[in-house]
C-alpha cells in the first residue's frame, strides 16, 4: 500500500507532462513521525492511495508544471485532506492546469501524510512547504520564475498549512541548508476554505498564541457560506488584514460547500479561479489572460 504514492506520482507526472519532480529532503527527511492511530488508518481505508487521493507520503516532493507562456509567477499548490491524505486531483493537478492556463508555473507539493496524530499536525507539512519555497527560489532562473513572485495556495488542511507558513513567525523546526533554504515566506497567499486559527470556544477570537503579523503576505480568501465555520474563519482573518491595512480580498459564495476545489458545481463559486486570477493581476504578480 505504501508504494502506491510513488506509482501514482509517476502516472500523474507522465499524464500532465510535468517538467521536474524533486525530492525535498535528499539528505534525509527531518523529524520522526508517530505511527498512525487505528482511527486514522480506519479513515484512510484499506485502499490507502488511489487516483486523486494519496497518503502514506514519507518522501515529500514537488512536481513542477511549467506554463507554455510563463509570466514569471509561480504558485506552490497544497491540497487538502485533513492531514491524513492529499486530494491531489481536485485540489492539486487541476489547480496546476488552471495556473498554467494563465501563464503561472504550478508546483504541486506532496507533503508528508498522515500527520493527523501529531501534537501539531501542521508541523512537518510546514517544514515541507518552507523547503519548497527555498527550492523554487533556488531554481528560479532555471524555471523562468521571478523569485519575488512565488505564492502559495492551499485548500482545507492545505489552507491551514499555507496559513501557518504565511503568518507564523516562530523559528524553523529543521536545520536549514545553505543555498537551498530561504528565510522568506510566500510572496502572496490564496486561502481556500481553510480554518484552524480561531478559538474553539469563542470564534470571535483567534486561538491563543496566534496573530496575523504586520508583514503578512497579501491574501485572497475564498469560501462558501454553507461550509460549516470556515466562512467565520475567512471573515475574521480578512478583518484583521483590513485592520492592519494589509492587502487582501475576500469572497464568500452562498453555495458550494466544502471541497469544491476545481470541480464544477454549477454554483457561482465556480468563478473563484477567475476572481483569483484577476486579484493576482491587480496586485502585479502577473497578467491573467483567462
Amino acid at each position: 500500500m505504501r508504494f502506491l504514492p510513488l506509482l501514482l506520482l509517476a502516472l500523474a507526472t507522465s499524464a500532465c507532462a510535468a517538467e521536474t519532480v524533486l525530492p525535498l529532503w535528499p539528505e534525509g527527511v527531518p523529524g520522526k513521525r508517530v505511527a498512525p492511530s487505528k482511527s486514522v488508518l480506519d479513515r484512510i481505508g484499506a485502499k490507502g492511495s488511489y487516483a486523486g487521493h494519496e497518503t502514506f507520503i514519507n518522501e515529500p516532493s514537488i512536481t513542477v508544471y511549467p506554463a507554455a507562456n510563463p509570466n514569471g509567477a509561480a504558485v506552490i499548490v497544497c491540497p487538502g485532506g485533513g492531514y491524513w491524505f492529499l486530494s491531489t486531483k481536485n485540489e492539486g493537478t487541476g489547480v496546476c492546469e488552471w495556473l498554467n492556463s494563465i501563464g503561472v508555473t504550478g508546483i504541486l507539493l506532496r507533503y508528508r501524510t498522515p500527520t493527523a496524530d501529531e501534537t501539531l499536525p501542521h508541523d512537518y507539512p510546514v517544514q515541507d512547504l518552507q523547503r519548497s519555497l527555498g527550492l523554487v527560489r533556488a531554481h528560479a532562473k532555471e524555471w523562468n520564475i521571478d523569485p519575488k513572485r512565488v505564492g502559495v495556495i492551499g485548500f482545507s488542511a492545505g489552507a491551514n498549512l499555507v496559513g501557518h507558513a504565511s503568518w507564523d513567525r516562530t523559528p524553523r523546526t529543521y536545520e536549514q541548508k545553505p543555498g537551498v533554504d530561504d528565510p522568506r515566506g510566500p510572496d502572496f497567499t490564496v486561502f481556500v476554505y481553510g480554518g484552524g486559527f480561531l478559538d474553539k470556544e469563542d470564534m470571535t477570537k483567534f486561538r491563543e498564541g496566534f496573530s496575523v503579523p504586520a508583514d503578512a503576505p497579501p491574501c485572497f480568501f475564498v469560501v462558501a457560506h454553507n461550509d460549516r465555520t470556515n466562512p467565520v474563519e475567512a471573515a475574521k482573518l480578512y478583518l484583521e488584514y483590513k485592520r492592519q491595512n494589509i492587502q487582501a480580498e475576500l469572497h464568500i459564495y452562498s453555495k458550494g460547500g466544502h471541497g469544491f476545489g476545481t470541480r464544477q458545481t454549477k454554483f457561482p463559486v465556480d468563478g473563484w479561479t477567475k476572481s483569483a486570477g484577476e486579484w493576482m493581476t491587480s496586485e502585479g504578480y502577473f497578467n491573467a489572460s483567462k
